[in-house]
């Protein structure tokens, strides 16, 4: 398949390079790793200003292309700035890997390049003002942005959102995040450095995705419960429960722990005909059948009728609606306002304590 579209990744850390060596997860993990696993994108140019970051993502995309380019004496340019960078190239489409505080200053100077796309990482912003500052420009500049809430592209949540209407009327919706790191400290509003902006977004992202497939767009004001404070640090919060409604979903909760010693993420779905449980490393979709352990009962089952595959190409997709974006055969999965609207969720959960 023959390379149509440029790109650049601005950010070579994690997410947007090393996590694509991490043996244990589903790759490709990483933007540049992504990018060059689609034959219709050809990655011309990084930046960082972590020069040895920089070099090393530089040496492994040359090995790339010596390895699998039949063009193999291109060389990706390295930049530490980026007016320096869109001077010497113009790519179509601009991946921003970089921290959540610097998401507002690159994410304005890239739009105001004019790319034909841009692919910003989670969350849009520290803040929905900032947000709101990128919608801005984005609008001006008529530049559409692609959000990596990942899970949007994943084939088990997708499978998830198209089963939901199968299972009757829906009770009620869990979801549930428990890392170790604090969930909120008001010392860090600057940098982003606690889970519920950084994993959160992920949460309350998917909670919302699931209930587009059932016309839903509003969750109602959050009741905070559980609410827990580091003993040794009163400012910490360290887990909350926030209760939402919607008008079809009377219950739902979301719940975030920063006290375990262990990652965890999953949601639940219940229905009056069956019932989705979904997370890291599963996924199991149950209907009412007739029941075998009493007469005249029914008891929900696990179904085979709902096939997620192995991989579930979370990444790889979200690259590939980007270029269905581009050819003009698909509207972004991902937008900008599904983000903010995130964004909006979470800062009315922190408002709330």
């Amino acid at each position: 398949m023959k390379q149509k579209y440029t790109a650049c990744v601005i950010g070579t850390g994690r997410i947007g390079f090393t996590l694509g060596f991490d043996k244990k997860r589903e790759q490709p993990a990483s933007h540049t790793m992504a990018l060059l696993a689609n034959p219709c994108v050809r990655i011309i140019a990084g930046c960082d200003t972590d020069q040895d970051s920089l070099k090393l993502w530089k040496n492994f995309v040359d090995f790339h292309f010596s390895q699998f380019s039949f063009n193999s004496r291109k060389r990706v340019q390295i930049f530490s700035d980026i007016d320096e960078l869109f001077n010497n190239c113009k790519p179509d489409i601009v991946t921003i890997a970089v921290n959540e505080d610097s998401h507002l200053s690159v994410a304005l100077k890239v739009i105001s390049k004019n790319p034909r796309l841009i692919i910003l990482e989670k969350p849009v912003a520290l803040n929905s003002k900032e947000g709101s500052l990128i919608e801005k420009a984005s609008k001006k500049y008529s530049v559409p942005v692609l959000v990596n809430h990942e899970r949007r592209f994943a084939l088990d949540y997708n499978a998830a959102y198209d089963f939901i209407t199968r299972i009757g009327d829906v009770q009620k919706i869990s979801a549930s995040l428990y890392s170790g790191m604090r969930l909120y400290d008001p010392r860090h509003e600057k940098d982003g450095g606690y889970s519920l902006l950084h994993d959160g977004t992920h949460l309350v992202d998917v909670v919302l995705f699931l209930l587009e497939a059932l016309g839903e767009k509003k969750l109602s004001s959050p009741v905070i419960t559980g609410l827990y404070k580091d003993p040794k640090d009163k400012k910490v919060i360290r887990s909350l429960t926030a209760n939402f409604s919607t008008r079809k979903v009377p219950d739902i909760s979301i719940m975030m722990s920063g006290r375990s010693r262990f990652f965890g993420f999953e949601v639940e779905v219940l229905g009056t005909e069956g019932k989705i449980s979904i997370g890291n490393g599963h996924n199991e979709f149950y209907l009412r059948k007739e029941s075998k352990l009493y007469t005249g009962f029914y008891s929900l089952e696990k179904t085979s009728v709902v096939k997620v595959p192995h991989k579930t190409k979370y990444f790889a997709n979200m690259i590939q609606n980007a270029v269905d974006f581009l050819d003009g055969k698909a509207t972004l999965k991902s937008t900008l306002q599904t983000g903010l609207n995130a964004l909006k969720v979470l800062e009315e959960i922190k408002n709330s304590f």
